[in-house]
Protein backbone atom coordinates (compact mmCIF):
# COMPACT_ATOMS: atom_id res chain seq x y z
CA UNK A 1 0.00 0.00 0.00
CA UNK A 2 1.04 3.47 -0.66
CA UNK A 3 0.24 6.23 1.61
CA UNK A 4 -2.11 9.11 -0.73
CA UNK A 5 -2.35 11.63 1.94
CA UNK A 6 -5.04 13.42 0.25
CA UNK A 7 -3.37 13.06 -3.38
CA UNK A 8 -4.90 13.74 -6.52
CA UNK A 9 -3.81 12.31 -10.16
CA UNK A 10 -4.59 12.77 -13.54
CA UNK A 11 -5.24 10.20 -15.58
CA UNK A 12 -5.47 10.26 -19.67
CA UNK A 13 -6.77 7.84 -21.60
CA UNK A 14 -8.83 6.47 -18.87
CA UNK A 15 -12.01 5.20 -20.11
CA UNK A 16 -10.25 1.61 -21.34
CA UNK A 17 -7.66 -0.60 -21.17
CA UNK A 18 -4.61 0.08 -19.39
CA UNK A 19 -5.75 3.57 -18.02
CA UNK A 20 -9.18 2.82 -16.83
CA UNK A 21 -7.08 0.31 -14.73
CA UNK A 22 -4.56 2.78 -13.46
CA UNK A 23 -7.07 5.06 -12.48
CA UNK A 24 -9.08 2.42 -10.74
CA UNK A 25 -5.97 1.19 -9.14
CA UNK A 26 -5.09 4.73 -7.58
CA UNK A 27 -8.40 5.23 -6.43
CA UNK A 28 -7.86 1.94 -4.62
CA UNK A 29 -5.07 3.70 -2.50
CA UNK A 30 -7.27 6.40 -1.68
CA UNK A 31 -6.22 9.04 -4.77
CA UNK A 32 -8.62 11.15 -5.96
CA UNK A 33 -8.89 10.69 -9.62
CA UNK A 34 -9.47 12.94 -12.48
CA UNK A 35 -10.40 10.55 -15.60
CA UNK A 36 -9.80 11.82 -18.60
CA UNK A 37 -10.99 9.84 -22.49
CA UNK A 38 -12.14 11.57 -25.08
CA UNK A 39 -13.92 8.17 -25.66
CA UNK A 40 -12.56 7.53 -29.70
CA UNK A 41 -12.24 4.19 -31.05
CA UNK A 42 -8.80 2.16 -31.39
CA UNK A 43 -8.22 3.97 -34.55
CA UNK A 44 -8.93 7.44 -32.98
CA UNK A 45 -12.47 8.00 -34.67
CA UNK A 46 -16.11 8.88 -33.26
CA UNK A 47 -15.63 9.88 -29.83
CA UNK A 48 -17.94 10.89 -26.35
CA UNK A 49 -18.13 10.66 -22.94
CA UNK A 50 -19.51 7.48 -21.75
CA UNK A 51 -15.78 5.83 -20.85
CA UNK A 52 -14.82 8.66 -19.01
CA UNK A 53 -17.94 8.42 -17.12
CA UNK A 54 -17.97 4.83 -16.67
CA UNK A 55 -14.76 4.87 -15.33
CA UNK A 56 -15.57 7.70 -12.86
CA UNK A 57 -18.73 6.15 -11.85
CA UNK A 58 -17.36 2.87 -11.06
CA UNK A 59 -14.65 4.46 -8.67
CA UNK A 60 -17.32 6.29 -7.18
CA UNK A 61 -19.24 3.20 -6.65
CA UNK A 62 -16.13 1.51 -5.06
CA UNK A 63 -16.41 4.11 -2.88
CA UNK A 64 -13.56 6.25 -3.97
CA UNK A 65 -13.68 10.02 -5.66
CA UNK A 66 -13.40 10.99 -9.12
CA UNK A 67 -14.46 13.18 -11.61
CA UNK A 68 -14.81 12.05 -15.40
CA UNK A 69 -13.14 14.81 -18.23
CA UNK A 70 -14.13 14.23 -21.83
CA UNK A 71 -11.72 16.60 -23.14
CA UNK A 72 -8.88 16.28 -25.77
CA UNK A 73 -6.18 16.28 -24.13
CA UNK A 74 -3.69 17.45 -27.37
CA UNK A 75 -5.89 20.76 -27.52
CA UNK A 76 -4.41 23.38 -25.43
CA UNK A 77 -7.46 24.23 -24.15
CA UNK A 78 -8.28 20.33 -23.41
CA UNK A 79 -5.15 20.33 -21.47
CA UNK A 80 -5.57 23.60 -19.65
CA UNK A 81 -8.91 22.34 -18.51
CA UNK A 82 -7.75 18.95 -17.40
CA UNK A 83 -5.11 20.86 -14.79
CA UNK A 84 -8.21 23.19 -13.88
CA UNK A 85 -10.65 20.70 -13.39
CA UNK A 86 -8.19 18.62 -10.73
CA UNK A 87 -7.98 22.08 -8.84
CA UNK A 88 -11.28 23.26 -9.25
CA UNK A 89 -13.17 19.70 -8.34
CA UNK A 90 -10.22 18.24 -5.30
CA UNK A 91 -8.57 21.61 -4.77
CA UNK A 92 -4.58 20.39 -5.67
CA UNK A 93 -2.97 17.89 -8.33
CA UNK A 94 -0.38 15.87 -6.80
CA UNK A 95 0.60 13.36 -10.43
CA UNK A 96 -0.02 13.12 -14.23
CA UNK A 97 -0.54 9.85 -16.08
CA UNK A 98 -0.57 10.75 -19.45
CA UNK A 99 -1.45 7.56 -21.20
CA UNK A 100 -4.29 8.22 -24.27
CA UNK A 101 -3.26 7.01 -27.59
CA UNK A 102 -4.19 4.91 -30.61
CA UNK A 103 -2.91 3.54 -33.32
CA UNK A 104 -2.79 3.37 -37.12
CA UNK A 105 -0.46 0.58 -38.04
CA UNK A 106 0.48 0.89 -41.51
CA UNK A 107 4.58 -0.68 -43.35
CA UNK A 108 6.20 2.81 -44.03
CA UNK A 109 5.21 2.95 -47.57
CA UNK A 110 1.92 2.46 -47.26
CA UNK A 111 2.04 5.14 -44.14
CA UNK A 112 -0.08 8.34 -45.38
CA UNK A 113 0.59 11.77 -43.81
CA UNK A 114 -2.51 12.17 -42.40
CA UNK A 115 -2.18 8.87 -40.63
CA UNK A 116 1.41 9.58 -39.07
CA UNK A 117 -0.06 13.46 -37.62
CA UNK A 118 -2.91 11.82 -35.98
CA UNK A 119 -0.89 9.34 -34.24
CA UNK A 120 2.16 11.64 -33.43
CA UNK A 121 -0.56 14.23 -32.47
CA UNK A 122 -2.27 11.98 -29.98
CA UNK A 123 0.57 10.46 -28.36
CA UNK A 124 3.17 12.94 -28.43
CA UNK A 125 1.57 16.64 -28.03
CA UNK A 126 -0.77 14.71 -26.02
CA UNK A 127 1.81 13.62 -23.26
CA UNK A 128 3.34 17.67 -23.68
CA UNK A 129 0.41 19.70 -23.57
CA UNK A 130 -0.86 17.87 -19.87
CA UNK A 131 2.54 17.90 -18.72
CA UNK A 132 3.48 21.85 -19.95
CA UNK A 133 0.17 22.74 -17.88
CA UNK A 134 0.80 20.81 -14.66
CA UNK A 135 4.56 21.89 -14.99
CA UNK A 136 3.46 25.29 -14.83
CA UNK A 137 0.66 25.22 -11.81
CA UNK A 138 4.08 23.00 -10.14
CA UNK A 139 6.45 25.78 -11.06
CA UNK A 140 3.83 28.51 -9.18
CA UNK A 141 3.19 26.51 -6.26
CA UNK A 142 6.80 26.24 -5.37
CA UNK A 143 7.75 29.97 -6.07
CA UNK A 144 4.55 30.64 -3.96
CA UNK A 145 6.32 28.77 -1.19
CA UNK A 146 4.53 25.53 -1.33
CA UNK A 147 6.51 22.78 -2.78
CA UNK A 148 4.69 19.85 -4.11
CA UNK A 149 5.61 16.29 -4.03
CA UNK A 150 4.59 16.05 -7.79
CA UNK A 151 4.94 12.67 -9.85
CA UNK A 152 4.91 12.29 -13.94
CA UNK A 153 4.05 9.06 -14.96
CA UNK A 154 4.59 9.15 -19.13
CA UNK A 155 3.84 6.10 -21.25
CA UNK A 156 5.94 4.86 -24.31
CA UNK A 157 6.43 1.45 -25.75
CA UNK A 158 9.08 -0.88 -26.60
CA UNK A 159 8.40 0.21 -30.12
CA UNK A 160 9.37 3.59 -29.39
CA UNK A 161 12.47 1.91 -27.91
CA UNK A 162 13.47 -0.91 -29.93
CA UNK A 163 11.52 -0.06 -32.52
CA UNK A 164 8.56 -1.93 -34.24
CA UNK A 165 7.70 -3.22 -37.57
CA UNK A 166 4.59 -1.69 -39.39
CA UNK A 167 4.27 1.22 -37.15
CA UNK A 168 6.40 3.57 -38.14
CA UNK A 169 4.48 6.87 -36.24
CA UNK A 170 3.62 5.12 -32.98
CA UNK A 171 7.45 4.42 -32.86
CA UNK A 172 8.54 7.44 -33.40
CA UNK A 173 6.08 9.10 -31.31
CA UNK A 174 6.71 6.83 -28.77
CA UNK A 175 10.45 7.27 -28.49
CA UNK A 176 9.76 10.92 -28.29
CA UNK A 177 7.75 10.35 -25.13
CA UNK A 178 10.81 8.69 -24.00
CA UNK A 179 13.11 11.71 -24.68
CA UNK A 180 10.90 14.24 -23.35
CA UNK A 181 10.81 12.48 -19.80
CA UNK A 182 14.17 12.80 -19.21
CA UNK A 183 14.18 16.49 -20.07
CA UNK A 184 11.23 17.01 -18.14
CA UNK A 185 12.76 14.99 -15.56
CA UNK A 186 16.04 17.17 -15.61
CA UNK A 187 13.93 20.71 -15.93
CA UNK A 188 11.29 20.19 -13.61
CA UNK A 189 13.45 18.78 -10.47
CA UNK A 190 14.25 22.24 -9.17
CA UNK A 191 10.64 22.14 -8.36
CA UNK A 192 10.06 18.95 -6.70
CA UNK A 193 8.82 17.08 -10.16
CA UNK A 194 9.64 13.42 -10.76
CA UNK A 195 8.95 12.10 -14.37
CA UNK A 196 9.32 8.62 -15.24
CA UNK A 197 7.65 6.26 -18.05
CA UNK A 198 6.44 2.91 -18.46
CA UNK A 199 6.46 0.75 -20.81
CA UNK A 200 3.59 -1.67 -21.06
CA UNK A 201 2.87 -4.62 -22.49
CA UNK A 202 -0.85 -5.60 -22.51
CA UNK A 203 -4.28 -6.64 -23.16
CA UNK A 204 -6.09 -4.10 -24.74
CA UNK A 205 -8.05 -2.84 -27.68
CA UNK A 206 -5.29 -1.95 -29.55
CA UNK A 207 -3.06 -5.16 -28.62
CA UNK A 208 -6.09 -7.77 -27.89
CA UNK A 209 -5.31 -9.59 -30.92
CA UNK A 210 -1.21 -9.64 -30.32
CA UNK A 211 -1.87 -10.31 -26.80
CA UNK A 212 -4.87 -12.60 -27.02
CA UNK A 213 -2.86 -15.84 -25.94
CA UNK A 214 -2.05 -14.67 -22.83
CA UNK A 215 -5.41 -14.84 -21.50
CA UNK A 216 -6.23 -16.88 -18.60
CA UNK A 217 -8.53 -20.15 -19.74
CA UNK A 218 -11.66 -19.96 -19.42
CA UNK A 219 -11.80 -23.02 -17.40
CA UNK A 220 -9.16 -21.88 -15.23
CA UNK A 221 -10.31 -18.21 -14.17
CA UNK A 222 -7.48 -18.27 -10.86
CA UNK A 223 -4.72 -18.19 -13.20
CA UNK A 224 -2.31 -15.68 -13.86
CA UNK A 225 -3.44 -13.15 -16.89
CA UNK A 226 0.11 -12.29 -18.13
CA UNK A 227 -1.52 -9.82 -20.08
CA UNK A 228 -4.27 -7.93 -18.21
CA UNK A 229 -3.32 -4.56 -17.92
CA UNK A 230 -4.36 -4.48 -14.39
CA UNK A 231 -0.38 -6.09 -13.68
CA UNK A 232 0.86 -2.59 -14.91
CA UNK A 233 -0.61 -0.49 -12.50
CA UNK A 234 0.70 -1.06 -9.29
CA UNK A 235 4.47 0.42 -10.60
CA UNK A 236 2.14 3.30 -12.30
CA UNK A 237 0.73 3.59 -8.71
CA UNK A 238 3.84 3.54 -6.74
CA UNK A 239 5.79 5.73 -9.24
CA UNK A 240 2.83 8.30 -8.88
CA UNK A 241 3.03 8.03 -5.18
CA UNK A 242 5.28 9.92 -2.95
CA UNK A 243 6.92 6.58 -1.60
CA UNK A 244 8.62 6.94 -5.22
CA UNK A 245 10.88 9.88 -3.88
CA UNK A 246 14.42 9.60 -5.75
CA UNK A 247 13.41 8.03 -8.79
CA UNK A 248 12.92 10.46 -11.56
CA UNK A 249 14.35 10.18 -15.50
CA UNK A 250 13.97 6.61 -16.02
CA UNK A 251 12.05 4.28 -18.13
CA UNK A 252 10.31 0.80 -17.00
CA UNK A 253 9.47 -1.96 -18.91
CA UNK A 254 6.32 -3.59 -17.38
CA UNK A 255 4.61 -7.32 -18.52
CA UNK A 256 2.80 -9.39 -16.66
CA UNK A 257 4.90 -10.20 -13.20
CA UNK A 258 7.97 -8.33 -14.81
CA UNK A 259 10.01 -5.09 -14.42
CA UNK A 260 12.62 -4.23 -16.37
CA UNK A 261 14.50 -0.73 -15.74
CA UNK A 262 15.81 -0.01 -19.23
CA UNK A 263 18.89 1.17 -20.47
CA UNK A 264 18.94 3.99 -22.87
CA UNK A 265 21.50 5.29 -25.03
CA UNK A 266 25.05 5.40 -23.65
CA UNK A 267 28.13 6.72 -24.94
CA UNK A 268 29.71 3.34 -26.17
CA UNK A 269 33.27 2.72 -27.61
CA UNK A 270 34.97 5.71 -29.00
CA UNK A 271 37.75 6.82 -31.00
CA UNK A 272 39.20 10.49 -31.16
CA UNK A 273 42.13 10.80 -33.78
CA UNK A 274 42.05 15.00 -33.23
CA UNK A 275 42.32 15.33 -36.60
CA UNK A 276 39.53 15.34 -40.21
CA UNK A 277 39.44 12.21 -41.42
CA UNK A 278 39.01 10.54 -45.26
CA UNK A 279 35.83 9.19 -45.54
CA UNK A 280 37.56 5.74 -46.27
CA UNK A 281 38.90 6.48 -42.70
CA UNK A 282 35.98 7.42 -40.88
CA UNK A 283 34.73 3.76 -42.05
CA UNK A 284 37.54 2.00 -41.10
CA UNK A 285 36.63 3.64 -37.86
CA UNK A 286 33.32 2.66 -37.47
CA UNK A 287 34.29 -0.76 -38.41
CA UNK A 288 36.62 -0.96 -35.59
CA UNK A 289 33.77 0.68 -33.00
CA UNK A 290 31.18 -1.37 -33.93
CA UNK A 291 33.08 -4.93 -33.06
CA UNK A 292 33.74 -3.51 -29.73
CA UNK A 293 30.14 -2.51 -29.36
CA UNK A 294 27.17 -4.02 -27.54
CA UNK A 295 24.67 -5.72 -30.08
CA UNK A 296 21.80 -3.65 -30.91
CA UNK A 297 18.21 -5.49 -30.05
CA UNK A 298 16.24 -6.47 -32.65
CA UNK A 299 12.94 -4.70 -33.75
CA UNK A 300 9.68 -6.07 -32.96
CA UNK A 301 8.60 -8.25 -35.82
CA UNK A 302 11.86 -8.35 -37.81
CA UNK A 303 12.80 -11.51 -36.68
Amino acid sequence: MTASNGRVAVVTGAGRGLGRAHALALAAEGVRVVVNDLGVGPDGEGGGPGPAECTAAEIRARGGQAVAHPGDVATPDGAASLVTTALETFGRLDALVNNAGFLRDRMLVNLGEDDWDAVVRVHLKGHFLPLRHAAAHWRAETKAGRPPAARVVNTTSGAGLLGSVGQAGYAAAKAGIAALTLVAAAELAPYGVLVNAVAPAARTRMTETVFAAGMAPPDRPDTFDAMAPENVSPLVVWLASAASRGVTGRVFEAEGGRITVMEGWHHGPTEDRAARRTPTEAGDAALRLLTRARPEEPVYGSR
